[in-house]
């Protein structure tokens, strides 16, 4: 590290709260200047948080202390809690009962086909161990909803071929949550031990009680808002019952992903307007920053070299299995030419879940193991956000969904920009009065 090691003496002479303060300042400092950098380079800001962790990690400059990096792993929980209540939004009754059939189908033929192809890389070209393998097989059938999201609003994309993208962007990661839940309990089998139905059933039990928890909370959280007016207290409140969530499905050791998401998707529907999800969006970036920023200071630059033609692997594997997946699920449904020709173009992004799965995976395997997952993940992460928000632009404009005179006489929005038309009735700041 050369001179830079002197950083772990200098965070070693401040008091706690002091060192946690200064490193902090580091973390957001760093991603807020290079999205300065990969804005004029039309890249994502998801990408600018990864590589601004990179550099400023302990495998790096060494900025941010390992004790600091190890203290932040409920980051990992609330911003996946987060990005989960989100999409929730997007499970509307009315939507689903038209076309929920064939949504479902569409979206287990691109992600399992994605999941199939890279388990099948894996285990028999590179013999990778199985409990690594098919982590990394579940891992990939995931797409990173906050990207495709933020792609579409930048450039005020329309028409069917959006509907039917958001539809299986959501329920992609249940697709994933679920495959990533019974590869977990294949994993944390102990050597020599029969997998029996029980280990495979367990997890998904405990999955779905996180579903009807989730549901629970968000009637709870609609009746309670009923009562609440000021834009702070309904706020305070969602963030406290996410929380909570998130609590209860740590003890239960499973992803707070399918509660928050079904708490997001009871509230939705049966509370009126989305300014409740206007309101977290505007609370979550510092914490979506972070979350990023620490998954970037735990990509170790080293260890790259020796899981290299495996990343690749994983990288190529997981974008044709989609393309395929999509092409053919769309065949069967009878989908329209634009779906079935573009929409494994706008799958390809993986960021946000795919990596607090990958977080998530690290604590369960061998720690060996459980680094080449987090750089694989990782690592490929950087790569899709390259070139994932560019291929979903282009799968955009193919289909028709960008029409020519919006390229023209609008300017896009940016990226972590609002639309005025999408302002709360009233501000954090005028509620604190």
């Amino acid at each position: 590290m050369g001179n830079w090691e002197g950083f772990g003496a200098f965070w070693a002479s401040l008091d706690g709260s002091t060192a946690v303060l200064v490193q902090l300042t580091v973390m957001l400092l760093g991603a807020f200047l290079l999205s300065r950098l990969t804005r004029r380079l039309k890249l994502p800001n998801v990408t600018a948080y990864l590589l601004a962790g990179v550099v400023i990690g302990p495998h790096a400059l060494n900025l941010v202390s390992q004790e600091m990096i190890s203290s932040m792993d409920f980051v990992t929980d609330l911003a996946l809690s987060l990005i989960a209540f989100g999409v929730g939004r997007y499970f509307k009754w009315g939507s689903l009962k038209k076309s929920g059939p064939k949504v479902v189908l569409l979206t287990a033929a691109e992600a399992l086909s994605a999941a199939l192809l890279v388990g099948v890389v894996l285990i028999f070209v590179f013999e990778l161990p199985l409990e690594l393998a098919l982590m990394l097989a579940a891992i990939a059938s995931a797409t990173a909803s906050t990207s495709t999201l933020m792609t579409i609003r930048q450039y005020r994309a329309k028409g069917h071929f959006v509907k039917r993208l958001l539809q299986v962007v959501a329920l992609d990661d249940v697709v994933a949550l679920i495959c990533f839940s019974l590869c977990a309990a294949i994993a944390q089998v102990e050597e020599g031990q029969a997998v029996s139905g029980w280990l495979l059933a367990l997890p998904v039990a405990y999955n779905l009680l996180s579903v009807i928890l989730g549901a629970g909370m968000g009637l709870v959280l609609k009746g309670a808002l009923q009562r609440l007016h000021s834009a702070y207290n309904r706020l305070l409140l969602t963030v406290v019952l996410l929380l909570m969530m998130g609590g209860m499905c740590g003890m239960m050791g499973v992803s707070p992903l399918l509660g928050c998401m079904a708490m997001g998707a009871v509230y939705a529907n049966t509370a009126k307007g989305n300014q409740l999800f206007k309101l977290t969006e505007k609370f979550s970036p510092p914490i979506l920053t972070c979350f990023f920023v620490i998954s970037g200071m735990k990509l170790d630059l080293g260890a790259l070299s020796s899981a290299g033609l495996i990343g690749v692997a994983y990288f190529i594997a997981r974008i044709v299995g989609k393309y395929l997946g999509a092409l053919w699920g769309a065949a069967a449904i009878r989908e329209t030419r634009e779906v079935r020709r573009y929409l494994g173009l706008a799958l390809i992004p993986q960021a946000g879940v795919s990596i607090g799965l990958a977080a998530l995976g690290e604590r369960m395997l061998p720690a060996e193991m459980g680094a080449m997952l987090s750089n694989i993940i990782l690592a490929s992460a950087v790569l899709y956000e390259l070139v994932g928000p560019a291929l979903a632009k282009l799968s955009l404009r193919l289909a028709g969904a960008i029409k020519p005179r919006e390229r023209s006489a609008q300017r896009p929005v940016e990226a972590d920009q609002t639309p005025q038309t999408e302002q709360p009735r009233e501000s954090l700041s005028a509620a604190c009065r």
